[in-house]
């Protein structure tokens, strides 16, 4: 299932960047940012490192945004994260200022969520609540194909396929070219198991050094219902990215 996400990620971008040659309102922008925690007493040892990339394709009508991020941690030498993440999503401007189409694949693998392979895939419509030059909140909803290979219980295997909703409140506020709040949050529910969802909550502060440099506090949030299992994750660290 990794090769199909592999395969699917350049072969969309070759396709944006072959577009580019004969255009020049392509921009890229690609953003790095690496945050953890350490703590260590008498009694033991903890640490968490959080490890997140970022990279967009933009044109007037069509945007490409791919990211992945890897979490790893332990506890006094018990492992408690070791999670993997890749996303692929495009929009489509229909020619309104705020409302456009979009498709997305995702794949996971989660050590506190004991998700051993999860597949996602679906498309859908978002809208612009807010759009303006330091601030946007964003609105979008669709439907996923979800193939999983979960753990139950923490030993009980558990494959299987559900059709989802996947519902996302996005936003970004800028104050003063300093300040940055952004964040994006997921609620998808099962259409075949009303006890089966998954929320996810990625939500940042940064506060910009330089242009190109920011200190950053995050806070992560995930809940897979139907393993009965959810991580937080609060950590701080640095943020790198370019516009070009």
């Amino acid at each position: 299932m990794m090769k199909r996400v592999v395969l699917l990620f350049f072969s969309l971008c070759l396709y944006v960047t072959s577009l580019a040659q004969f255009s020049d309102s392509v921009h890229y922008y690609v953003k790095y940012g690496s945050t953890g925690s350490i703590n260590k007493t008498n009694d033991g040892t903890a640490y968490l490192l959080n490890n997140n990339l970022g990279f967009k394709i933009s044109k007037k009508k069509i945007t490409l945004n791919t990211s992945a991020s890897y979490i790893y941690g332990k506890q006094n030498h018990a492992l408690t994260n070791n999670d993997v993440s890749a996303a692929l999503d495009f929009s489509v401007n229909t020619g309104s200022d705020r409302f456009y189409y979009w498709g997305l694949t995702t794949y996971d693998r989660s050590y506190s969520l004991k998700i051993n392979d999860r597949f996602q895939a679906g498309a859908g419509v978002a809208y612009d609540v807010i759009k303006r030059e330091n601030a946007f909140l964003n609105l979008s909803d669709g439907l996923l194909f979800e193939t999983s290979n979960l753990y139950l219980h923490d030993t009980i295997p558990d494959v299987y396929q559900t059709l989802r909703n996947s519902f996302r409140l996005s936003y970004k506020w800028v104050i003063k070219k300093m300040i940055v709040f952004e964040g994006a949050n997921y609620f998808q529910n099962s259409f075949m198991n009303g006890n089966d969802y998954i929320i996810k909550c990625n939500n940042s502060m940064s506060v910009k050094l330089r242009s190109w440099l920011s200190i950053t506090a995050a806070l992560t949030y995930n809940k897979l219902n139907r393993t009965e299992r959810e991580n937080l994750l609060m950590n701080y660290g640095l943020t790198v990215e370019k516009f070009f």
